[in-house]
Parts: C-alpha cells; sequence; structure tokens
C-alpha cells in the first residue's frame, strides 16, 4: 500500500507534518511519497499534477493538508483510494472551482484546529455532515503542529482502518 502526501499551498513536499506522518505510514509498513506542488498555487492544476504523477494499480491512501486536503479529495475520485485523511482541507473557500468536492464514498477521516485562521472550523464540520466523514477537533491553529502526537495517533489508527486484510 502507498501513502500519497499532498502538501499545502505555504509548505513543501517534506514539511513537518509530512515527515511525521510519513514516519507513521512507513511503520505501518506503507510506501510513501509526497508529490511537490510548488510550481503552481492554482489548487485545479495540483489536482492534474498528482493525476499525472500517480500511477493507476497501486493501493493508495491519500493524505492532504489545507490546499492539499482539496487536492486529494478531487483526485479520490479517479484514483479511488482505500481512504482520504485530511488535515485543515481547504473546502468551501472562495477561488475553488469545486465548492463541494465529494469523497465519493471513500473512508474520510478530517482532522482540524479548533482555531484554525485560515480555513473555518464551519467548513470542516459541514463537509463531515455532508459526506458522512470522521471529524476530529484538536485545540490547535491551522498548521496543527502544535498538536502534532494527536494528529500522528489518529493517521496510526485511521491506518489501521483502511488497510485491506492479511492472514499474515
Amino acid at each position: 500500500m502507498k501513502v500519497i502526501f499532498s502538501h499545502g499551498k505555504e509548505s513543501g513536499p517534506w514539511g513537518t507534518k509530512i515527515r511525521a506522518l510519513a514516519a507513521v505510514a512507513k511503520t505501518a509498513g506503507c510506501m510513501v511519497e509526497s508529490v511537490d506542488f510548488r510550481h503552481t498555487n492554482d489548487p485545479d492544476q495540483r489536482v492534474r499534477h498528482l493525476l499525472d504523477t500517480v500511477f493507476p494499480g497501486d493501493t493508495l491512501i491519500l493524505v492532504g493538508s489545507s490546499m492539499g486536503g482539496y487536492v486529494a479529495t478531487l483526485a479520490a475520485k479517479t484514483l479511488r483510494p482505500r481512504g482520504l485523511f485530511l488535515m485543515a482541507p481547504a473546502f468551501y473557500l472562495p477561488g475553488y472551482i469545486e465548492q463541494d468536492p465529494d469523497p465519493q464514498n471513500i473512508p474520510t477521516v478530517v482532522v482540524h484546529g479548533l482555531w484554525d485562521e485560515v480555513v473555518p472550523l464551519e467548513n470542516a464540520l459541514r463537509f463531515a455532515r455532508r459526506h458522512n466523514s470522521a471529524l476530529h477537533l484538536l485545540p490547535a491553529g491551522h498548521s496543527l503542529v502544535e498538536q502534532m502526537p494527536a494528529v500522528e495517533r489518529l493517521f496510526a489508527g485511521f491506518l489501521q482502518d483502511v488497510r485491506p486484510f492479511t492472514s499474515e
């Protein structure tokens, strides 16, 4: 299984959150890849770039932070991952073409900071209600870095839930 990370607008492919969650994924036996989107701030160009980067046939889990959450969710329509793990996803914001991205009944977990100054908490709640997604609220801002141990635990549990059953 391969975990594909999509970073946010202001970060890079191996920022603090992605490095921490990549370690969790590797411990769980997953391969990891983090796509570099720094060449564009256009969320829909980032979706196309992700679709051009990932090869069909891989068993995937998509992880996205902020704009990367939007990117991962839109790409999920085509890539059909086993799950989506979204941190402070940039939903229902001006300038995004798709205002209500649908995770297509893919198991989805949203982690959001109570004091997010970029993406309003109400947006995460709206998405979770509309798409029957798990929502975890943490005492944190947009970056969630002050709550990384909690995010890591949530991600480890998520990986356990979406991994295919094996008889090993």
